[in-house]
């Protein structure tokens, strides 16, 4: 079955070249130049995955990236930036884009994230398979792997899809570090250099959301100078 993508982009030769290169791989894609546009298409389309530029007209990406996260909209983001604007990868990983791809880059490296990106997705329509029901406690919070629910204190916290992937894996290895390019390669499938970014701002929104002291973590521990591990069960 074809993936629903939609690529935003204002360069009108990149577009097509998106568009065309995704369409070759069999996905279905819609596309637009436009932020606001943009924003009206992701709200109210089905996607299962979004290709975002964050120079726009009328809107950039970082703002749409925003609001679809305050709407509750969970779908895949891979970001596009500028190989000087750091601050904007940054930022963008903070307002939830799941990756990002500097530009300039090639075809192949962004089939490469979709594919990653479209993998998670994947996952989480796979509910309804009768398997083993696994479910993770550490103290408040419980960690339901098959239908990707995080309940703290009695609360459902929402993740993204690239959020959850990236607490299950450390969950269920409570104890062991791992260094970001480890988690890079385990979680987004890639392992490149100067990425670090999109491991630590992850991190970051984990801690926003399941810990009661981000400066004093009880679930996601750093180990300086190594990387990050989930607190030993005997911990909590």
């Amino acid at each position: 079955m074809k993936k629903q993508l939609l690529v935003v982009e204002d360069d009108a030769d990149l577009n097509k070249l998106l568009t065309m290169n995704l369409t070759d791989a069999n996905h279905q894609v819609d596309n637009t130049d436009n932020g606001l546009r943009a924003l009206e298409m992701a709200m109210n389309g089905d996607y299962d995955a979004i290709v975002l530029d964050i120079m726009l007209p009328d809107m950039d990406g970082l703002e749409i990236c925003r609001q679809l996260r305050s709407a509750g909209k969970t779908t895949p983001i891979l970001m596009l930036t500028a190989r000087d604007s750091e601050i904007d990868r940054i930022v963008g990983l903070e307002m939830g884009a799941d990756d990002y791809l500097t530009k300039p880059f090639s075809i192949r490296e962004l089939q490469a994230r979709i594919k990653a990106l479209l993998r998670r997705v994947d996952m989480l329509q796979k509910t309804n398979q009768p398997i083993q029901e696994n479910i993770l406690k550490f103290a408040n919070l419980t960690i339901d792997e098959k239908r990707r629910q995080v309940d703290l204190k009695g609360q459902i916290i929402e993740l993204t899809s690239t959020e959850f992937d990236l607490l299950i894996y450390l969950a269920k290895q409570p104890g062991l570090v791992f260094s970001r390019a480890q988690l890079l390669d385990a979680v987004w499938d890639y392992n490149h250099s100067g990425y670090e970014h999109t491991v630590n701002s992850h991190i970051n929104r984990l801690r926003n959301k399941i810990e009661s002291d981000v400066s004093d973590p009880m679930y996601i521990k750093t180990v300086w100078g190594v990387g990050y591990k989930f607190t030993d069960t005997e911990a909590c």
